[in-house]
């Protein structure tokens, strides 16, 4: 590939002298590769505040042993910005069983090690090894969802609000382009830390909370206590609004903890501005000998067409981070990008996604968020849809038609995820049949997550007859098109409040509609979540009635075996799966039955050449004729039923 290497920002000291700067106003530093390009926060915030016309220099993945890497620049006039990067660096670093990933898809070549643990705590006490008094802003996924004291499961602890350990001035939370501007210009001055309280989206720390901060449970209590955590979350979580969210301070020790009122949305106009800066849409050119960054591959050719998201899924952090209240670029700015893809030599006729948080929401829930915010005691979809939902599709169908219709396009797909509930409440909108017949590719997936009716209600989703509606519509319209495409459910095993009977009735329905799971994603508790609110307190917060958790590791394991029961090697957990849970029934040969019993598949192993349990000395061993190898297995289910036997990626790299 091909680069104008000075059109990237500096990330060395000769690329910011070669620019006429003596010093930057900001060093970025991030846990990522640097890639210029809008799916990216990093490629966003910077070129936002160049916009604005201030110099910003960016240090991609400093060696975080020494303060070295972190004077590159010098000191910059303004201050220093700390992201560890587009997820949080735990999550990054480790699986939900807490093993270390072998792949690290925001470095070069995938390759892991390139950001420490707990990234934007090393990096600000590098920070003030190089410069003890320089102001540090903090922000990102990392920051915004540990902003207060929160439950970390890799510690499996309540740790101290971020401000806290990392030793920052001022931490923005949420979607920053307005805050972080707002905040340059308060840097400007030399008593701005008088001005913090009126800097939305933004936390700080204080000896005491300014007049008119409401108090939640202090880090001790909520350490000390679960109900007092599960009290203070849902404090948070409903104040996170930025019409009718109010300040809140937590104390901790002898300081408080003090959240300003959530940053207004951009408008339409704004974020159409936003997408439409000078990004290069590329890693630096400094990455090329080491392969790129893998994580560009999957964005590319994709479109992020909104913010924020109104469908409160529990076990999602997109409510406490981007808020409830959709926002939505305007149909000629998402053309007009579409058009600037098809220009790449590489574009080979196919936009991956036209999306965000969830594709088909493209506006508020209601007329009312605007001036009342979104209702803190009401969800819009859950546990049914509000009367005041307006489900409306028009301009996502807009969209699409005029892309697909653009030169050198040969398919639009939407691989962002899609409210199936949505989708049936707009009744005579032709929607699901235009995005069938042209945007499909073999699978689309959508996200029922469980069948028990009491898990999908502690993870805030429709019951699953509203899934099975969908499901109907959606084969009726593939069978009226001559179209053979199904549905891929994305599915969570070992959700607080899932005990092992809801497992049995989930593996049943995936018996029952003869569907194989390829990949299953057991909950996995991330700070700023309801659900991990519920892991950890073992409460609802929502009723502060107390729930099953499925925390021990081997009772987790057993209710992923159940949703892969069809593999041999889960056998003996799904056994004794079925056994706790008082479902023997589901042991045997009937058509009904999960697995077989433990001599079918001693034998069966036998009959392989595998090496069996040695017979009781009593008994005669059986000759190999005798042994009912085929009982052993299965019968395998037809395969358009199953899932992940060909991904909508694999589709398009076949075309």
């Amino acid at each position: 590939m091909q680069y104008d290497k000075n059109a990237f920002l500096p990330v060395t000291a000769e690329e910011m002298l070669a620019r006429g700067w003596d010093a930057p106003d900001f060093v970025f530093v991030t846990g990522d590769a640097y890639v210029d390009h809008p799916s990216f926060g990093c490629a966003i915030l910077t070129r936002v505040l160049e916009s604005a016309g201030y110099r910003v220099c960016i240090l991609p993945q400093p060696d975080w042993h020494t303060a070295e890497d972190f004077a590159r620049f010098g000191r910059p006039r303004l201050g220093f910005l700390v992201s560890a990067g587009v997820i949080d660096s735990m999550v990054n670093h480790y699986t939900v069983a807490k093993r270390p990933r072998d792949k690290d898809v925001y470095s070069p070549g995938g390759e892991p090690g390139h950001r420490p643990d707990r990234a934007t705590i090393a990096y600000c006490n590098r920070i003030r090894e190089a410069y003890r008094d320089v102001p540090i802003v903090i922000g990102g996924v990392e920051a915004s969802l540990r902003r207060f004291a929160h439950y970390d499961y890799w510690s499996n602890s309540v740790r101290r609000p971020l401000l806290f350990d990392c030793g920052a001035d001022i931490l923005l939370f949420g979607m920053g382009e307005n805050s972080i501007v707002e905040t340059a210009e308060l840097l400007e001055k030399p008593d701005w830390r008088d001005y913090l309280p009126a800097l939305r989206g933004a936390c700080f720390l204080a000896k005491e909370p300014p007049a008119g901060y409401e108090t939640i449970p202090s880090f001790e209590e909520v350490a000390a206590d679960k109900r007092a955590y599960a009290e203070a979350f849902m404090r948070q979580y409903r104040e996170q609004d930025a019409v009718r969210g109010k300040p809140l301070a937590q104390k901790c020790a002898n300081r408080w903890l003090c959240q300003n009122i959530p940053a207004l949305p951009l408008t339409r106009e704004e974020l159409d501005r936003v997408y439409e800066l000078p990004y290069q849409r590329a890693w630096h050119p400094m990455y090329d000998r080491m392969g790129g960054i893998p994580a560009l591959e999957e964005v590319k050719f994709s479109i992020a067409a909104t913010r924020g998201c109104f469908g409160c899924c529990s076990f999602c952090a997109l409510t406490y981070h981007q808020g409830r209240f959709v926002s939505s670029r305007s149909p000629e700015s998402i053309v007009n990008e579409a058009k600037l893809l098809t220009a790449f030599p590489d574009f080979k006729g196919y936009i991956h996604d036209i999306g965000g948080p969830t594709a088909n929401f493209r506006r508020p829930a209601c007329a009312k968020q605007a001036k009342c915010g979104a209702c803190a005691e009401r969800q819009c979809l859950f546990p049914t849809p509000c009367k005041n939902v307006r489900a409306d599709h028009s301009e996502l169908l807009t969209i699409l038609r005029r892309v697909r219709a653009l030169p050198k396009v040969k398919k639009v797909f939407i691989r962002s995820g899609l409210r199936y509930d949505y989708i049936l409440l707009d009744k005579d909108s032709p929607f699901l049949k235009e995005l069938i017949a042209h945007h499909v590719s073999g699978h689309l997936k959508v996200a029922p997550e469980h069948v028990d009716p009491r898990v999908l209600s502690l993870m805030g989703k429709p019951p699953m007859e509203v899934y099975e509606r969908f499901a109907q519509k959606f084969k009726a319209i593939n069978d009226s098109l001559g179209l053979k495409q199904y549905l891929l459910p994305y599915l969570i095993s070992s959700h607080p409040g899932s005990d092992m009977q809801a497992a049995v009735r989930l593996a049943e329905y995936l018996r029952d509609t003869r569907q194989q799971p390829e990949q299953v994603q057991d909950f996995y508790p991330t700070p700023g979540t309801l659900s991990t609110c519920m892991f950890w307190t073992g409460i609802d917060p929502r009723t502060m009635q107390p729930l099953h958790i499925p925390n021990d590791p081997h009772e987790k394991a057993m209710q992923r075996a159940l949703l892969q029961y069809r593999r041999p090697e889960n056998r003996p957990l799904v056994r004794r799966a079925l056994r706790i849970a008082g479902r023997e029934d589901l042991i045997g040969f009937g058509g009904k039955c999960l697995v077989p019993p433990e001599s079918a598949d001693e034998r069966g192993r036998a009959s392989r050449g595998k090496p069996a349990a040695p017979p009781p000395p009593a008994r005669k061993k059986p000759s190999p004729k005798a042994q009912p190898a085929a009982a052993t297995r299965l019968p395998r289910p037809e395969k358009p039923g199953r899932l992940g036997t060909k991904s909508p990626r694999a589709a398009l790299k076949k075309k």
